[in-house]
C-alpha cells in the first residue's frame, strides 16, 4: 500500500495556513477597495496611480462642468439606502430562518438519538460489527452541533457577501469616471473579497470541527465523519431559504420596475423616478450575492462531507491514515492558493484598457484557474495519497491507484470548465444563439418566448454529457468516492468562481447608482458594459453550481445507500419505481411554487408602481420623489411569506418518505429528483440569461444588426423586455434554487439514514 509523502503534521499545518492566507488576501482586497472614498473632496478625485489601466485620473464630470461634490454625495446616499434595505431584509429573513434552524436541530437530535433508544452505551460499528463504536446518542449530539455550525457559517457567508457588495457598488460607479479599467478592478476586487472569505471560512470551520470532534471520537473515524455530515445539511438548508427568499425579493422588484417603467412609461432602467428602483437594486444583493454565496458554500460543504464519509470506511479510515483522509480538504486548500494567483492576473498583471477586453479577462480567470488547479491536483495526489489503497464500494473494497484519483478530480474540474463555456455560448450576446433570440423580437414577444425556451432546452445537451462522462470516469476509477472528489474538483476553484459571480451584481448596482445619481451617459455606457459581461459570468456561475450539485447529490446518494444498508437499488421493484416518479415530479412542484410566488409578488409591485405614477403629482416630471419604502416593504413581506412553502416541501419530503415508505422508496425519490432537477435547472437558468442578454444586445446597439432592432422603446425592444421579465424568475429564483433541492434532499437523507434504516417504512410494515 505504501504511505503518503506528506506527513500527518504537514497536512495539519497546510490546511489552516492556506485558509488563513485566503482570509488575509480577502482583507487586502477589501483595503484596496476602501481606498476609493465616498466623501467629496480631492481625495475622491485622485486616489489612483497615474495613468494605470490606460486612463489618466481626470474626471469626465469636471470636463463636462458637472458638480463633482453633489455627484459623490448622491452616490453615497443611494448606496446607503441600498445597504440599509438589504441589511434589514436579511435580518428579517434570518429571524424566521433562525426559528427553523433551532426546530430542525431538535428534530435531528430526537430522530438520531432514538435509533438506539437514547442509550449512551457503546455499540458495534455499522460497517464492522467486530469493533465497538461510540453510541448513537453521540452521533445525534454531534450531528446537531455540526448542523448548527454549517447553518451559521452559511448565514455569515451570505451576510458578509451582501455587506461587501453594498460597500463596493457606489465605489465602482465613482471609479467608472476614470475609465472602464478602474471600475472593473474595483468590482472584481470586491467579488474576490467575498470569494476568498467564503472559501477560506468554509474550509477553516470544517477543519476545526473535525479536530474538536476527534477529541471525543478518537479512533472511531466512521462515527466522527458521519456526525460531520450535519455541516453540509446546515449549509444547504440555510442556502435554500436564502436563494428562494432572495430570489423572490429581487425578481418581484425587477419585474415590477421593468413592466411599468420601461414598457408602459418608457423611462430608462434604474431611473430615479421609478418607485421600485431601490427595491430592485437591494434585490441584486440579497438574491444574487447573499443567496448565491450560501448556495456555493452548501455545495462545497456537502461535497467535502460526502468524500469524508466514504473515505472513513475505506482503507484511509480503517488504517487511520490522516493525510489521505484529509485529501478533500487539501484539494480545497491548494484551490485557495491557485485562485489567489489567478486573481492577480485580473487585478495586477494585466490592464483592462477597453470595454471589449472585459469578457475575455473574466474568461481567462476560468481558464487560468483550471490549468493551474490541474497541476495543483497532480502534486496533491502525488504527495498526499499512498501509491495504492482501497475505497469502499457498496460493501466491497475496491483497489485504487493515486493517479486514478487524480483523474477523478481533474475530470470534475474540466467538466466544470466545459459547462461554463457552453453556458457562456448560449447566454452571451456575442454569439449567435442570443442574437437569434434578439432577432425573433422583430415579430413580437411570442416568437421571442418560443426562441428563448428552445435555446434553454438545447443548452442542456452538452452539460449533461459532460456530467455523464465525469460520473462514468470517476465511478469506474474510484466508485462513489471518485464522484465525491470529482464534485470537489469542480468546486476547487470556488474562490475565483465566486469572485466572477459576485462581480456581476456589483456592476449591475453600479449602473443603477450612475443612473439614479444623474451621471453622464458615458458613465452609464461603461457600467452597462461591465454589467453585460457580469450577466454572462453569473450564468456561468449558475452552470458551475448546477453541475457540481449533480455530482454532489450523486455522491451523497451513494453514501446514503451505503449507510442505509441497501445492497442494490432495483428500478423494477414497485417501491423504488414509485419513488422515481414522485422524485422526478418534485422539481416541477417546487418550480411552480417559486414561479407563482414571484408572479403574485410582482403583481402587487406593478399595482403599487402604477398607483404612484398615477397619483403622485410631479413624479414623471422628476420634481417629486417616489415612495421607495413601500416597494421595499412589498418585496420583503412577499419573499418572507412565500419562501416557507417551497422550503417546507424540500425539507419535509425526505422525512415523510423515509418514515412512511422506507429507504428503498426514498432512494427512488432522490434519483428521480436528481435526474429531472438538473435538466430543469440548466434550461431555466440559460433561457432567462439569454432573454436578459438579448434585451441588452438591442439596448447597446453595438452592431448594425442590433441597431436595426433598436433603439430603446422600439417594438422589438419592448418584446425583448417582456422576454426578460418572464426569464427573471426562471434564471434567478427557480433555476438556481433547484440545485439546492437535489443536494439538500440527498444530504438530509444521509443524515437521517440511521433512523430511516431502523424505524422507517411504517406503511409497508403495516401491510
Amino acid at each position: 500500500m505504501g504511505a503518503s509523502i506528506l506527513s500527518d503534521f504537514g497536512a495539519e499545518i497546510l490546511i489552516p495556513v492556506c485558509a488563513v492566507i485566503g482570509i488575509a488576501f480577502s482583507l487586502v482586497q477589501w483595503v484596496l477597495v476602501s481606498k476609493v472614498k465616498l466623501s467629496p473632496g480631492r481625495e475622491s478625485v485622485n486616489n489612483g496611480s497615474g495613468a494605470k489601466n490606460g486612463y489618466s485620473d481626470y474626471l469626465i464630470e469636471e470636463e463636462e462642468g458637472l458638480n463633482d461634490h453633489s455627484v459623490v454625495l448622491k452616490c453615497a446616499e443611494i448606496q446607503s439606502a441600498i445597504s440599509e434595505g438589504a441589511t434589514s431584509f436579511l435580518f428579517t429573513e434570518y429571524q424566521y430562518v433562525g426559528i427553523f434552524m433551532v426546530a430542525f436541530a431538535i428534530l435531528i437530535f430526537l430522530f438520531l438519538g432514538s435509533v438506539e433508544g437514547f442509550s449512551s452505551k457503546s455499540q458495534p460499528c455499522t460497517y464492522d460489527k467486530s469493533k465497538i463504536c461510540k453510541p448513537a446518542l453521540a452521533t445525534a449530539a454531534f450531528s446537531t452541533i455540526s448542523f448548527l455550525l454549517g447553518a451559521i457559517t452559511s448565514v455569515v457567508s451570505g451576510f458578509l457577501g451582501m455587506k461587501i457588495a453594498t460597500y463596493a457598488n457606489a465605489r465602482t460607479t465613482l471609479e467608472a469616471r476614470k475609465g472602464v479599467g478602474k471600475a472593473f478592478i474595483t468590482a472584481f476586487r470586491s467579488g474576490a473579497v467575498m470569494g476568498f472569505l467564503l472559501a477560506a471560512n468554509g474550509l477553516l470551520v470544517l477543519y476545526i470541527a473535525i479536530n474538536l470532534f476527534k477529541l471525543y471520537y478518537r479512533d472511531d473515524w466512521s462515527g466522527l465523519f458521519e456526525a460531520i455530515t450535519g455541516y453540509g445539511l446546515g449549509g444547504s438548508s440555510m442556502a435554500l431559504f436564502g436563494r428562494v427568499g432572495g430570489g423572490i425579493y429581487t425578481k418581484a422588484a425587477d419585474v415590477g420596475a421593468d413592466l411599468v417603467g420601461k414598457v408602459e412609461r418608457n423611462i430608462p432602467e434604474d431611473d430615479p423616478r421609478n418607485p421600485a428602483v431601490i427595491a430592485d437594486n437591494v434585490g441584486d444583493n440579497v438574491g444574487d450575492i447573499a443567496g448565491m454565496g450560501s448556495d456555493l458554500f452548501g455545495s462545497y460543504a456537502e461535497s467535502s462531507c460526502a468524500a469524508l464519509v466514504v473515505a472513513s470506511i475505506s482503507s484511509f479510515g480503517i488504517n487511520h491514515e490522516l493525510t489521505p483522509m484529509l485529501y478533500p480538504l487539501i484539494i480545497s486548500s491548494v484551490g485557495i492558493i491557485v485562485c489567489l494567483i489567478t486573481t492577480l492576473f485580473a487585478t495586477d498583471f494585466f490592464e483592462i484598457k477597453a470595454v471589449k477586453e472585459i469578457e475575455p479577462s473574466l474568461k481567462q480567470q476560468l481558464i487560468i484557474s483550471t490549468v493551474l488547479m490541474t497541476i495543483g491536483i497532480g502534486i496533491v495526489s502525488w504527495i498526499a495519497l499512498p501509491s495504492s489503497f482501497t475505497i469502499f464500494n457498496f460493501g466491497d473494497q475496491k483497489a485504487v491507484k493515486n493517479w486514478q484519483l487524480f483523474l477523478c478530480v481533474a475530470v470534475g474540474l474540466w467538466a466544470g470548465l466545459i459547462i461554463g463555456f457552453v453556458t457562456e455560448y448560449f447566454t452571451s450576446n456575442a454569439y449567435s444563439p442570443v442574437q437569434d433570440v434578439a432577432d425573433s423580437c422583430r415579430t413580437g414577444a411570442a416568437t421571442n418566448v418560443i426562441f428563448g425556451l428552445a435555446l434553454g432546452y438545447k443548452s442542456c445537451i452538452i452539460p449533461i454529457f459532460a456530467i455523464a462522462i465525469s460520473i462514468f470516469v470517476s465511478f469506474s476509477f474510484a466508485a462513489m468516492y471518485g464522484i465525491a472528489v470529482a464534485a470537489l474538483g469542480m468546486l476547487s476553484t470556488i474562490a475565483t468562481g465566486l469572485a466572477i459571480d459576485a462581480y456581476g451584481p456589483i456592476s449591475d448596482n453600479a449602473g443603477g447608482i450612475a443612473e439614479m445619481a444623474g451621471m453622464s451617459h458615458r458613465i452609464r455606457e461603461r457600467t452597462d458594459a461591465l454589467d453585460a459581461a457580469g450577466n454572462t459570468t453569473a450564468a456561468i456561475g449558475k452552470g458551475f453550481a448546477i453541475g457540481s450539485a449533480a455530482l454532489v447529490s450523486l455522491a451523497l446518494f451513494g453514501a446514503f445507500v451505503s449507510r442505509a444498508a441497501i445492497s442494490t437499488v432495483d428500478v423494477l421493484t414497485p417501491k423504488v419505481f414509485i419513488g422515481l416518479l414522485v422524485g422526478a415530479m418534485l422539481p416541477y412542484w417546487f418550480s411552480a411554487m417559486t414561479m407563482k410566488s414571484v408572479g403574485s409578488a410582482a403583481l402587487k409591485m406593478v399595482e403599487e408602481v402604477r398607483r404612484q405614477f398615477n397619483t403622485i403629482p410631479g413624479l414623471m416630471e422628476g420634481t417629486t420623489k417616489p415612495d421607495y419604502a413601500t416597494c421595499v416593504k412589498i418585496s420583503t413581506d412577499a419573499s418572507i411569506k412565500e419562501m416557507i412553502p417551497p422550503g417546507a416541501l424540500v425539507m419535509l419530503t425526505p422525512l415523510v418518505v423515509g418514515i412512511f415508505f422506507g429507504v428503498e422508496t426514498l432512494s427512488g425519490v432522490l434519483a428521480g429528483s436528481l435526474v429531472s432537477g438538473v435538466q430543469i435547472a440548466i434550461s431555466a437558468s440559460n433561457t432567462g440569461g439569454a432573454w436578459d442578454n438579448a434585451k441588452k444586445y438591442i439596448e447597446a446597439g453595438a452592431s448594425p444588426h442590433a441597431k436595426s432592432l433598436g433603439p430603446k422603446g422600439s417594438d422589438p425592444h419592448k418584446a425583448a423586455v417582456i422576454g426578460d421579465t418572464i426569464g427573471d424568475p426562471l434564471k434567478d429564483t427557480s433555476g438556481p434554487s433547484l440545485n439546492i433541492l437535489i443536494k439538500l434532499m440527498a444530504v438530509e437523507s444521509l443524515v437521517f439514514a440511521p433512523f430511516f434504516a431502523t424505524h422507517g417504512g411504517l406503511l409497508f410494515k403495516l401491510f
